[in-house]
């Protein structure tokens, strides 16, 4: 039996994401069937408006709903998005943005997560920015090495 902890299982897996670490993306909370990721505004991810672009919303809400699917699947499981639909409700402006991504169901091969990002501005009211359903294919991890 393995004595790896599930934050540990996917923290691993979410440090070999190189592009979620070069617009400095976070881990920063693990639950089973949730998972939250962190991204602070930085000029990196604008676009020609000065808001942050749709794909880094789209990519960090993409990983939050596969995470947490990974959550709810086997140790030596990884995910691959096999789809997403994604609804951009408000300009994302804000000092950071967190992905919630919550597990709808898993089955034996298949899972299917929701996520919301919202926009953080110091004291201002938290904004939902945008929304995704996203399917997730469960995958034998490679070598050994999971998510």
């Amino acid at each position: 039996m393995s004595t790896t902890t599930l934050h540990d299982r996917i923290a691993e897996s979410f440090q070999r994401q190189r592009l979620l670490s070069t617009p400095g993306a976070r881990l920063a909370r693990v639950a089973e069937g949730e998972v939250e990721i962190e991204l602070a505004w930085s000029e990196a991810i604008q676009q020609q408006h000065g808001f942050v672009h749709a794909g880094a919303i789209a990519t960090i809400a993409d990983s939050a709903c596969g995470y947490a699917c990974l959550t709810w699947m086997p140790e030596g499981s990884a995910v691959l998005s096999v789809e997403f639909k994604i609804n951009l409700l408000a300009p994302a402006v804000g000092e950071r943005f967190v992905a919630r991504g919550r597990v709808v169901r898993v089955g034996r091969t298949i899972g299917v997560a929701t996520a919301e990002v919202v926009a953080h501005s110091g004291t201002k009211p938290q904004v939902c920015v945008a929304v995704m359903q996203a399917t997730m294919m469960r995958v034998e991890a490679r070598n050994g090495v999971g998510g």
